[in-house]
């Protein structure tokens, strides 16, 4: 698939007109000195809707779009479960863990953990996640955005990377979290707008023009197996999403690390006007991820009857993108392209974050607020160049790069969430049960992984889970109690939320319940 001219050209203007909107939203920091709380928390002054927005356009990427599109072909449905289980997620992180953490005034998850803990467990997470954001998260998204841009554009994938680093260089370096939360907007809208253009032709073309529920009845009847919700044990995908697990089990432990304890993911909601309005910003990200599935998976899903002999399943929204009309085309691949370097811009933004203001600050903590912002600039560009240089390597040898996001997160996820859920919610935590629990995940995970070959990984994220929780549980009680349990008073924490939230709860409920009732 190549582009035309006009698609060329309409790609052009996407790209510049987006770097211009990023300097006109920097152009108030020219008049004071830019500190820390404007450069990383957007001046703690964001607005609902540029929250939610923010948080998809941070979450979609290209593993999101390709790889889920690439699932829907080989699986269906099912794979939808990640994106609707999230949007319950986000609910629960809106109505419990934002109260503790705006009302703590962080800038950091591992600040937080110092607040709760000490510094041995601030520092040990602060060093895990930024490895773990550059070496897995940032390498994984150049890379599938390199392949990407090479499937669509035919253009070499490490020139891709090379122009996806500069790109969200060019819009985010100057301006921090500011210039990235409100571009995002614009990413959002046009990721939407591509995404249900490319759904309604796919459909159609499915249907022979005959139009778009005509086109999703010939799917449900001819692709039956591919609207199951909940796979059975015989089913070949079943090692993936193993069945009613995906509902009770190791998923949950997944999404809310993710969602409720992932600083370029929270970041949006700590840099909130205030809770009300974090708490607004999150139920519209929830209804937008109820969204997310019309987007990348049932392209995926008509791909199996307009591209039935693909080689590979990641090349199914690659081809379903060479239906689209001239200009269309290249609008729907700045929408990709859209996602890819918002993803960039934000984990970026929080690798500087947690450097400056957990590392680095505590070694030079007498400098001016410039230097500190100046060191995060630096920082973002040094995590770029190394995750560019590392991510052929690390990630060429894998078929397939969501596996390796999974496998390396994974190792450690289940121990992140008993600290931040024991630490908010348990006074008797203490840090050393924190830090059994950080090694416990990783000597756990590893153990399963090659004892139980057999267990699937959503499973083995949950039983990990479990094992974290127990030893935790025993070191803590073990263990003197903690001094740090100041930061775990809830007597000044309200968990009450207003009118239009509950609304919002109850109507995403509802709708995942349909869903799932429907497609079981």
């Amino acid at each position: 698939m190549t582009l035309d001219t006009l698609d060329i050209n309409v790609f052009i203007a996407y790209v510049v007109g987006l770097v211009i909107i990023a300097i006109w939203i920097s152009r108030g920091e020219k008049s004071h000195e830019t500190n820390t709380e404007d450069y990383f928390l957007a001046s703690k002054a964001l607005p609902w809707w540029a929250i939610g927005a923010s948080l998809i356009a941070s979450n979609i990427s290209a593993e999101q779009i390709i790889g889920m599109s690439g699932s829907g072909y080989a699986m269906g449905l099912a794979i939808a479960s990640y994106e609707w289980m999230a949007a319950i997620t986000l609910i629960l992180v809106g109505k419990y863990l934002l109260p503790i953490f705006l009302k703590n005034e962080i800038f950091t998850m591992p600040q937080y953990l110092e607040q709760r803990f000490d510094s041995r467990v601030k520092t040990t997470l602060a060093i895990f996640w930024i490895a773990v954001y550059i070496f897995v998260n940032l390498t994984a998204v150049l890379w599938l955005g390199g392949l990407a841009i090479e499937a669509v554009a035919g253009v070499d994938a490490m020139t891709g990377m090379l122009f996806l680093s500069i790109f969200s260089i060019a819009y985010s370096l100057y301006g921090g979290l500011k210039a990235v939360a409100y571009t995002d907007i614009v990413q959002v809208v046009l990721l939407v707008f591509g995404g249900l253009l490319l759904s309604y032709l796919a459909l159609t073309q499915v249907a022979d023009g005959e139009g778009l529920f005509a086109g999703f009845a010939i799917l449900s009847e001819e692709l039956p197996s591919h609207f199951d919700m909940i796979l059975s044990p015989d089913n070949a995908n079943y090692m993936s999403l193993p069945g009613i697990s995906v509902l009770i089990g190791g998923m949950w432990v997944m999404n809310i690390s993710y969602w409720g304890f992932n600083q370029y993911i929270i970041q949006r909601a700590l840099a909130a006007k205030n809770l009300g309005e974090a708490q607004k910003g999150i139920a519209f990200a929830a209804y937008l991820k109820l969204l997310m599935p019309v987007i990348v998976v049932l392209p995926g899903i008509a791909a199996v009857v307009l591209f039935p002999n693909l080689t590979s399943p990641d090349l199914a929204y690659p081809s379903m993108m060479s239906l689209m009309p001239v200009g269309i085309k290249g609008l729907v691949f700045a929408a990709l392209v859209a996602a890819i370097v918002s993803s960039l811009a934000s984990m970026t933004n929080s690798i500087s974050t947690i450097f400056t203001m957990d590392i680095y600050a505590k070694l030079k903590p007498a400098k001016s607020q410039t230097h500190y912002v100046n060191v995060g600039r630096v920082a973002t560009l040094t995590a770029l160049t190394i995750a560019l240089l590392t991510a052929r390597p690390l990630l060429g040898q894998f078929e397939q790069a969501f596996q390796y996001i999974q496998e390396f997160t994974g190792l450690f996820t289940p121990g992140i969430v008993v600290i931040f859920i024991t630490g908010m919610f348990w006074k008797r935590a203490t840090s050393r049960g924190a830090l059994a629990a950080a090694i416990g995940s990783a000597v756990f995970s590893v153990a399963l992984k090659f004892g139980l070959p057999s267990l699937p990984f959503m499973d083995r994220i949950g039983l990990v889970f479990l094992l974290c929780l127990a030893v935790t549980l025993v070191v803590s009680l073990m263990d003197k109690p903690s001094d740090h349990d100041s930061s775990v008073s809830l007597d000044d924490v309200s968990f009450i939320t207003d009118r239009g939230f509950n609304l919002a709860a109850i109507g995403c409920v509802i709708i995942l319940t349909f869903f799932y009732v429907t497609w079981w």
